[in-house]
């Protein structure tokens, strides 16, 4: 019985785990005081993703909320092509919402969750090599209607 060959994306798919992981431990730390300062999300996430993030952390700042718990994660390269001009992966990941939670900072309450919200989807990341060999996620699209 032989061993199946070794993927020669390995490498590659090992960094575009740990940038989208990275990622999300700095967009963490930010959720929970509802502010970029001093994180280093820009190192990771930029264009339309880091947009988003800001917008998501804008939100909460006007409506005086911050996260607690953590989120659950299970992401997978399911795309990667180190060949093109600028090499671009696709990130899926099942997202558990099981021990997140958003608290009120005025009541220090927590907010239950939209009742349509699934506690477990899916959400797609758009992840490129840029010049400097860093992999950063420029799109990243959470869909609600795809739960996991």
């Amino acid at each position: 019985m032989s061993a199946s060959p070794p993927d020669p994306d390995a490498a590659d798919k090992t960094a575009v785990l740990a940038s989208y992981t990275s990622m999300w431990v700095e967009q963490m730390k930010a959720y929970r005081k509802a502010s970029p300062d001093g994180t280093k999300l820009a190192d990771f996430a930029t264009l339309d993703a880091l947009s988003a993030f800001e917008r998501d952390l804008a939100h909460m700042k006007k409506n005086n909320t911050v996260i607690r718990g953590e989120l659950g994660h299970q992401p997978e390269v399911t795309a990667l092509d180190v060949d093109a001009k600028l090499p671009t992966a696709t990130v899926e990941d099942c997202i558990d919402l099981s021990k997140w939670q958003t608290l009120d900072t005025k009541t220090n309450k927590p907010i239950p969750l939209p009742t349509a919200q699934p506690l477990r989807y899916v959400a797609t990341a758009t992840v490129e090599r840029w010049d400097n060999e860093r992999w950063m996620v420029t799109e990243y699209q959470p869909d609600g209607s795809r739960t996991c």
